[in-house]
């Protein structure tokens, strides 16, 4: 696998090799500040490094990129390094890039997942102008910028080459292996059944077990279809399967139960795909499942607070606590912060509280028979755990909607890729990448993590590879590609 990526792609390694060992002696010295040596290092250097390059260090370094809070000092500012100043140069880069030259491909301007984003975008200024914290809202959307204009916008320019499309997973993949290892080490080094356990290990690379299961989940569905593609070679299907094989115990590992849940949903669709079930009728039993859910919650609940087995190590129980809404803090909270959107929605419903607001304004909105050991007085506890609610508290109806019609339009894209070219590998790559997404759309229901670099990075660049093999690669043999 290293010998089929490029020069270029072998010095971004070696450098992330370098930087690894830099911060593994500066951690362990107690030194975490020099963190920013290596950081300081790698911007000197953007003078002699094309934007490609600069992109695909930014990939490398997101798995092991580490926050300033896990550095010790409570800023007001919470970057992780060294990728999101990376991203913030590389959107300035991009949006300089573009006003001088005037121009940029209007097939991916025009394309129905671009719009959908431009729309959400769209209503995104104008629900920070009508925000009740501007500055919070503001601060917001720049920092949504900053995963979109470079992992979807300039992206989609990067993959007009497919030749880069893979090096773009496997660089994320191979360092996401130095994370996989630290923290199983960790795991075993502490014990498999220490309470929690799963939740420290992971530290400083994530902040909880929740998003490094999301991640790992991510990658499966791709990893599986590289693997099961008939057209490599035995010994290069073998990798593939040892690296899936290590990415499910990781995510075993994890105890996330949202991860397990997404995948298990992920493979459902899988089924319906081969089955050749039309999206519409997906759609339509989605939608029929919400209502009956939404007519009888009551009874759903009453029905699950039946339910007392609580998260913990032992496997057999921690599967179990995924319905008990009674006892279970972690399930408990979660309901509280999801019922404390709606309240805030149903307050605000039009243009909502404003962007990145949610973890300032939900306090309020708490019922004290609501809360848990883990509520705080003050809401200090973060935000809305989901994809869907955050954004209808924070932004309204069309706020939520907006994101459900991005996820919507790339389905139908990768649908249309997958059932219209012609070339196996193109279809494959289609099919794996949106099951991929799907255990992101799925997870969203019970977290949100797209304000984070580690998961902002590939789904923004899966979205962009599925946008990149509609427009310049579908039609094409893959042999006959495109490499400019």
């Amino acid at each position: 696998m290293l010998k089929k990526l490029k020069n270029e792609n072998i010095i971004i390694l070696v450098i992330g090799g370098l930087y690894i060992v830099f911060n593994a002696v500066f951690i362990s010295a107690e030194i975490p500040y020099a963190v920013l040596i290596p950081f300081m290092l790698i911007v000197a250097g953007f003078i002699l490094l094309s934007i490609d390059k600069i992109f695909f260090i930014i990939v490398f370094f997101t798995p092991l990129s580490i926050s300033l809070k896990q550095l010790g000092r409570d800023l007001p500012v919470n970057l992780f390094l060294p990728t999101e100043p990376l991203l913030i140069i590389l959107m300035i880069l991009v949006i300089v890039k573009i006003v001088i030259e005037h121009k940029f491909d209007k097939k991916v301007i025009f394309h129905p997942i671009t719009i959908t984003i431009f729309f959400y975008l769209f209503w995104l200024i104008i629900t920070s102008l009508t925000s009740t914290m501007p500055i919070v809202s503001v601060k917001a959307l720049i920092s949504k910028l900053w995963f979109i204009v470079p992992m979807f916008f300039l992206a989609t320019q990067v993959f007009t080459n497919y030749k880069k499309i893979k090096p773009f997973i496997w660089i994320y993949v191979i360092s996401l292996l130095f994370v996989i290892f630290y923290t199983t080490f960790r795991h075993f080094t502490l014990g498999l059944h220490v309470k929690n356990a799963a939740h420290a290990v992971v530290k400083p690379f994530y902040n909880d077990h929740t998003a490094y299961g999301a991640i790992l989940a991510l990658f499966i569905p791709v990893l599986m279809g590289f693997a099961s593609f008939s057209n490599y070679k035995k010994n290069i299907k073998i990798i593939f399967w040892i690296l899936t094989g290590i990415f499910i115990t990781a995510v075993l590992l994890s105890y996330s139960r949202a991860a397990w849940l997404s995948l298990i949903m992920a493979l459902g669709f899988y089924i319906a795909t081969k089955l050749e079930i039309k999206f519409k009728y997906i759609l339509i039993i989605v939608i029929i499942l919400t209502t009956i859910f939404i007519r009888f919650n009551f009874e759903i609940f009453d029905a699950l607070e039946k339910n007392n087995t609580d998260s913990s190590s032992k496997l057999s129980d921690h599967i179990t606590s995924i319905s008990n809404i009674k006892t279970d803090a972690s399930n408990k909270e979660r309901i509280l912060r999801w019922n404390c959107a709606i309240r805030m929605f149903k307050e605000k419903p039009v243009f909502g509280w404003g962007p990145g607001t949610y973890m300032f304004q939900y306090a309020p909105f708490q019922f004290m028979q609501e809360r848990t050991i883990i509520s705080t007085n003050f809401g200090e506890g973060g935000n809305a755990h989901s994809e869907y609610l955050g954004p209808l508290a924070e932004t309204g109806l069309v706020g939520m909607l907006s994101v459900i019609f991005i996820m919507i339009a790339t389905i139908l894209t990768a649908a249309k890729v997958y059932l219209r070219s012609k070339d196996k590998e193109i279809r494959m790559l289609s099919i794996s990448l949106i099951l991929g997404l799907s255990t992101y759309y799925l997870h969203g229901f019970l977290n949100n993590f797209l304000d984070t670099d580690k998961l902002s990075v590939p789904f923004w660049g899966f979205t962009a590879i599925i946008v990149a093999l509609d427009i310049y690669h579908r039609k094409q043999e893959k042999n006959n590609l495109p490499t400019k």
